[in-house]
């Protein structure tokens, strides 16, 4: 098979590239974009953007512009256009044009029984990147990536809040809450905690009563929001997690927000989790397991060693977790 043997030389050939410095590299790479083959170019175009080789600008564009043309049967899955996106964003392109483009992009492939969108990945790419074009002003960002955040692709969606935290303003924060309090049916739970985590990370603590409405529900978005909290490290996110265990009810529920209080770090959450373990309260082996998991310091972890001490219950719950523990 002559053309499948004459691919794998060529993907070889750009491999062996990576041993080599950039100047023997701009010659090979250049002639690699503009093949016909979309993973070819994927391949070219990602070691473009991981030696940051500026003067293929040119070529990155032309090869993203040729594979819109025909793009389900010259680019497959988008391979080309993702890798290509991603290569001149890491250039730091300027110019938004090729951006939203890519940004409006909608590619239906053929799949058993019907058809599927290929493109969501690269609306996603295109998101991320126009944030970085300086030219573009705020408002009319935000335009672009509000249709994102209804986008009918998990990861475009997704990538949407993630660029809209990064414009760290009090529009974008406003923008978030209201995507968080308006969820899509079927919402994944991720994007609502992205959602949350963005404002925290926006507004900082004066955020946080807000995010704490979503704890009430005791499913997975309300355990998003509960970890969003706890990742402000701050004595107010352990009493609203405290106060919140106190009235919980669902088992899974509560061991989220065992975890959550844990990962404040506070000594007063510490302390907390302690008195629960020394109790030996219900859930008691629940707290053990949080504890360990957040890394604690090692006088915690003596502590806890004591306290468990002729438990034979949560001994062994000690011991299985010490070693998880250890091996992370």
């Amino acid at each position: 098979m002559p053309g499948k043997k004459n691919f794998e030389a060529q993907l070889e050939a750009l491999d062996a590239l990576r041993q080599q410095p950039d100047e023997a590299c701009v010659a090979p790479l250049r002639t690699a974009l503009q093949h016909r083959n979309n993973y070819i170019v994927s391949k070219a175009a990602e070691m473009v953007a991981l030696r940051h080789m500026n003067e293929l600008m040119p070529e990155l564009l032309t090869a993203f512009d040729r594979f819109f043309e025909d793009a389900v049967k010259s680019d497959p899955q988008c391979w080309a256009k993702n890798s290509l996106s991603r290569a001149l964003a890491a250039l730091e392109l300027q110019e938004p044009a090729p951006f939203l483009r890519g940004l409006r992009h909608v590619q239906m492939e053929p799949v058993w029984g019907g058809s599927s969108d290929t493109a969501g990945p690269l609306r996603g790419i295109c998101a991320l990147a126009l944030v970085q074009c300086r030219v573009v002003p705020e408002v009319e960002l935000l335009r672009h990536l509000l249709d994102l955040l209804l986008d009918k692709d998990k990861t475009a969606r997704a990538d949407a809040v993630r660029a809209i935290e990064q414009l760290d303003s009090p529009a974008a924060a406003l923008l978030l809450r209201l995507r968080a309090q308006t969820p899509m049916e079927n919402d994944e739970a991720e994007i609502l905690g992205a959602c949350y985590a963005g404002v925290l990370r926006i507004e900082g603590e004066p955020a946080l009563q807000w995010v704490s409405r979503f704890l009430a529900d005791e499913d997975d978005a309300a355990g998003e929001a509960a970890l969003a909290i706890s990742a402000t490290r701050s004595q107010q996110a352990f009493e609203l997690l405290k106060q919140r265990f106190e009235t919980a009810r669902d088992p899974w529920f509560r061991s989220v927000l065992l975890s959550a209080i844990a990962l404040t770090r506070q000594d007063a959450a510490t302390d907390f989790l302690l008195r629960l373990v020394e109790s030996d309260a219900m859930g008691a082996d629940l707290v053990v397991e949080a504890l360990l998991r957040s890394a604690p310091a090692e006088d915690v972890v003596l502590e806890m060693k004591k306290l468990v001490k002729g438990n034979a219950r949560l001994e062994r719950v000690f011991a299985d977790n010490a070693t998880s523990s250890a091996r992370r």
